[in-house]
């Protein structure tokens, strides 16, 4: 018998993340189109904290709970993929994939469109939250839990594709998994061929950041320079039938596809390369070989799988505390002399009034972002500063007392009057401060399911 011929799905992924450019995935649909064999799109919305926002506002009104900008990505692309047959895949749905559903069969009706819809289920783990939920961490109030959900795998996405889903919905899909599923359907791999999944998976893992692999995350001004900047590409990853990976982006857009930018991403957040646990396989990474077949065109070899692991990854949202962060700026001569008054005589109002906060102060301009919380940072950069005639004071709480950290930055907003001279541009706000806490549950009391709504 003659060898099949090798078969090649293309997978592009349209964002990153919940707040990246709707327009980059016009481009790549039209890239897509032009390709044979199977193509799909995929959006990566979620981040830690997104669920438990989405949570919130699902709370709020039970038709939201879905990610805040999810149509601003679907909308201009649902035309072209449903013409060409390119099915799309998001976890976009994040809290409220049923909801998202059938706000998109409004927008398709709006559109003069009909598509098959799946949502995949069964991640949000919040009305299991009893007594019998033994996988908790011992040490978390359950009265302050927002969110439960599991990092779930391809497998329901992959029924979904072959069920004839030409738009999959899910919540907290894990973000390679949704081209786990992809490739799973493409070339009918099964769900414990480690080997192929593993090519999967590392094909999902430089493609879920977006353009973070075509050169964004990759640039540094005069060390790392990439082509054009601020139009850049999207990645898209051709995945054949025997296994080969080649990474590559939307034909003439900026950004690039090198065996550095694709190095480090294949690296990004890997937390043992050897062993990267994911919900359908143990990827190894640590043999890897990067060839560069190709203008933005790279090929990766040498990628390992092993058995996935016998539990899935938790994540629970959790509310309790409040935010709150103020600032007024100081310019021209002795600004940073007055700001620094400034920050003494907040610290010792706040002493006086609030003696259980403990505020975090910065001076932007002079120490921010490598500013410690005992300020000691700060206090060595202030013997350099005077210079400086730019800086802006910035006030900064986390507390349980909603009503305490209001005090505290009414305090700062009464430097108008009572501060050192030339003190201006005050700005406030407060808010809900949402933390996030990591749990293992085993994966049999997990069950991913498929819905049509």
């Amino acid at each position: 018998m003659l060898p099949s011929p090798r078969r090649i799905a293309h997978i592009g992924c349209g964002a990153g993340f919940a707040g990246d450019r709707p327009d980059a995935a016009i481009a790549l649909v039209a890239a897509l189109a032009e390709r044979d064999g199977p193509r799909y799109l995929f959006f990566e919305l979620l981040a830690e904290r997104t669920l438990a926002e989405a949570q919130l506002r699902r709370l709020e009104d039970p038709d939201l709970g879905y990610a805040t900008h999810l149509f601003a990505f679907l909308a201009p692309i649902l035309r072209p993929c449903l013409t060409h047959g390119i099915p799309i895949i998001t976890n976009g749905g994040a809290a409220n994939p049923v909801a998202a559903a059938r706000r998109l069969r409004r927008e398709l009706e709006s559109q003069g469109l009909e598509a098959r819809i799946a949502c995949v289920l069964g991640d949000d783990l919040g009305e299991a939250l009893d007594d019998t939920a033994d996988w908790l961490p011992a040490d978390c109030p359950r009265e302050e839990i927002v969110s439960c959900n599991v990092y779930i795998g391809a497998e329901a996405v992959t029924e979904a594709l072959l069920g004839g889903a030409d738009i999959v919905i899910g919540g907290r899909l894990a973000d390679p998994s949704m081209v786990v599923g992809a490739l799973r359907h493409a070339h009918g791999w099964a769900a414990d061929d480690w080997q192929h999944l593993a090519v999967a998976t590392a094909a999902g893992h430089l493609l879920e950041c977006g353009t973070q692999v075509t050169g964004g995350y990759f640039a540094d001004a005069g060390r790392k320079a990439i082509p054009d900047p601020a139009h850049l590409g999207c990645p898209i990853a051709e995945v054949g039938s025997d296994a080969s990976l080649v990474l590559t982006k939307t034909p003439g857009s900026g950004g690039c596809v090198t065996e550095q930018t694709v190095k480090e991403q294949l690296l990004y957040e890997v937390h043992d390369p050897a062993a990267y646990l994911t919900p359908d396989v143990t990827l190894d990474v640590s043999r890897a070989s990067l060839e560069t077949v190709g203008p933005d065109r790279v090929a990766i070899h040498g990628i390992q799988g092993h058995p996935a692991p016998a539990t899935l990854k938790g994540n629970l949202g959790l509310r309790g505390l409040w935010f709150g962060e103020a600032g007024i700026s100081y310019a021209g001569p002795g600004a940073v002399e007055r700001a620094q008054l400034a920050m003494d005589i907040l610290r010792q109002r706040l002493d006086d009034r609030l003696p259980a906060l403990r505020p975090h102060f910065d001076l932007i301009g002079v120490a921010s972002l490598f500013n410690d919380g005992s300020g000691d940072w700060l206090a060595d950069r202030l013997q350099d500063a005077a210079a400086v005639e730019d800086v802006r004071l910035r006030l900064g709480l986390v507390d349980r007392d909603r009503e305490a950290v209001e005090l505290a930055l009414q305090e700062l907003e009464t430097l108008y009057l009572n501060g050192p001279a030339g003190g201006g541009g005050v700005r406030r706000q407060l808010g809900e401060s949402l933390r996030t806490r990591s749990f293992l549950i085993a994966r049999e009391r997990v069950t991913p399911f498929v819905t049509w709504p």
